[in-house]
């Protein structure tokens, strides 16, 4: 049975089950999803409800709920492709405020982005989230090797998100060209990815092109998007490009503006710092 069908058959079973007090009948035979003995079967059904529980405790913001969650689902069923890479994304999260916290945990990350692949060699989310993760582990090589395909992958439904992170490896290689390259291609694929917009920048920045840095930084704050118009990281990029072509004041609104996203984040400490420089 393929992973996909094996899938569709476990959800299928989990409603039928929820159902049974609602009928007036008994339910249909789930002997046709492959034969599975019934102890296996409900192993399995109970898997994918506790990785329903855990894609809401992660929608809500519960992070710790949500992985003991997915650890349940996997003791379960050790194949749950689903519950695995949510697991990585998890996992991720514990990264997404201080990559130095000791909650955050790239090689755990790692091994459950290689687990979701492990039992779904056709997970194209999981295969991004594992080059994702293998660039903020400085494996360059070994994120683009594993992305690159990924962009030439036409069933991929996010094109951006690969050659984005494409970009980004090779942007923290140092390989300017081809992270313009594949950072161009990214903002064309999706015109609102402000991130891809501000790498893009960096990437200019790094090659010494201080006009179109600056406009892509600019791209990246001014994307309708509300998570975009607080994207202190491109505010703080601005003002430093700004401040090289000697533009001061536009340099000051920009730290200004970066500061009163957040000041008490490394970034917002940075801008208020250098903002005193320019008084």
């Amino acid at each position: 049975m393929t992973a996909a069908t094996r899938a569709g058959c476990i959800r299928g079973a989990a409603v039928v089950l929820s159902l049974w007090s609602l009928l007036p009948f008994a339910p249909l035979s789930l002997a046709a999803c492959g034969g599975a003995q019934p102890a296996a079967q409900a192993d399995e059904t109970r898997s994918v409800a506790e990785y329903d529980l855990a894609r809401d405790a992660f929608q809500h913001g519960r992070l710790r709920e949500a992985l003991a969650h997915i650890e349940e689902a996997l003791s379960l069923d050790d194949d749950n492709a689903e519950a695995a890479y949510l697991g990585a994304v998890i996992l991720l999260g514990f990264c997404a405020g201080d990559v130095r916290s000791s909650d955050c945990r790239f090689d755990s990350a790692e091994k459950m982005a290689r687990r979701a692949l492990d039992a779904n060699p056709e997970m194209r989310d999981a295969k991004n989230t594992l080059g994702v993760i293998l660039v903020h582990q400085g494996r360059y090589d070994e994120a683009i090797a594993v992305l690159k395909p990924l962009t030439e992958d036409i069933l991929y439904a996010s094109p951006e998100k690969s050659w984005g992170n494409l970009g980004w490896a090779y942007l923290l290689k140092g390989s300017n060209d081809e992270a313009i390259d594949a950072l161009r291609r990214a903002v064309a694929a999706q015109p609102l990815f402000c991130v891809g917009q501000y790498r893009l920048g960096l990437a200019y920045e790094k090659r010494g092109e201080l006009d179109l840095a600056r406009e892509a930084f600019t791209r990246a704050v001014e994307t309708d998007q509300p998570e975009c118009r607080r994207l202190q990281d491109a505010f703080d990029a601005r003002a430093r490009v700004a401040e090289k072509r000697g533009l001061l004041d536009e340099a000051r609104a920009d730290l200004e503006r970066c500061r009163e996203i957040a000041a008490t984040t490394p970034v917002g400490q940075r801008c208020a710092a250098q903002l005193q420089t320019l008084q």
